[in-house]
């Protein structure tokens, strides 16, 4: 991966312009560096080596040498409609999502709200981040890390302790190698095809419609950035229920024990799967 070889596979998209860096502390860093200094919109940095990475809860996210995709996209305001930011996130796990399935027929879903699931583990995550001045949208990055090889997936990058959820690789969910731009390619092309759909109900529609553990129980629980720190240390439920599908503007929709209907926005909130024998009980 290099700038000429990056420039020359995503020429066919919409992209503004691209910065490839070799090895960099966090692509979403250097894209509030580069809109500072007038990044244009639709623009892409892309690093081979992301040393600082991150994702929700202060969670470290590495990538090494040839064995991910680590890469943010600038969106500026206009044309980004500010009351649209809140999709972003969606719209970043379902492109991901979606090209995995097209590309390589993986079944990959959607962990609500930002992580890309293969076979129950993690291999792709999505980080929103927005600036404001006032009430005027400054921009908003979308960085997304996924992991390609099984050199993504070791101690030092994703040691136990920091290892909330079980992780996995889309190489060794396919049983091949992987072009990582042949799928960066497909990425940015699913993104700008739903891009103009963001303000509509059909966006909405196909995150939720591959969202993992739907009608499934799960348990939603609050982390904090002290509690972050200490990923071994699982809060209790703050909730439990049902998942039976996503609000209009994201939320996630829960049906309680008691038949009441709950709402979680997207924050702190921890998902994960209630234990196996809660699975199949009815409300009460």
């Amino acid at each position: 991966m290099d700038q000429p070889s990056l420039e020359s596979t995503l020429a066919d998209l919409n992209l503004s312009a691209i910065r490839f860096f070799p090895s960099i502390g966090s692509t979403n860093d250097e894209a509030w560096q580069w809109i500072d200094t007038g990044a244009p919109h639709n623009a892409l940095v892309i690093a081979d080596v992301q040393t600082a990475g991150r994702g929700r809860f202060l969670r470290r996210w590495i990538t090494t040498a040839g064995s991910g995709l680590a890469f943010s996209i600038i969106l500026r305001s206009p044309p980004l409609d500010p009351q649209l930011v809140h999709r972003l996130t969606g719209l970043g796990a379902l492109v991901i999502c979606n090209a995995l399935k097209t590309k390589y027929s993986l079944p990959a879903q959607i962990k609500w709200p930002n992580d890309i699931l293969l076979d129950q583990r993690k291999s792709a995550g999505v980080l929103v981040e927005a600036r404001w001045d006032g009430e005027k949208l400054k921009a908003a990055v979308i960085g997304i890390g996924i992991n390609i090889a099984p050199e993504s997936v070791n101690p030092v990058n994703l040691p136990a302790e920091e290892l909330n959820f079980p992780a996995t690789c889309v190489e060794d969910a396919l049983g091949h190698p992987v072009d990582r731009l042949e799928l960066l390619h497909a990425i940015l092309q699913e993104f700008f095809g739903w891009l103009p759909r963001l303000p509509f109900p059909d966006l909405i529609n196909a995150w939720e419609d591959n969202l993992a553990y739907r009608d499934q129980w799960v348990e939603l629980s609050v982390i904090n950035s002290a509690q972050s720190s200490h990923r071994g240390d699982t809060p209790p439920p703050l909730q439990a229920g049902k998942l039976i599908g996503l609000t209009p503007d994201g939320s996630l929709k829960l049906l309680t024990r008691s038949g009441k209907s709950v709402t979680a926005q997207v924050g702190e909130i921890h998902l994960r799967p209630a234990p196996a024998g809660q699975l199949s009980q009815p409300p009460d």
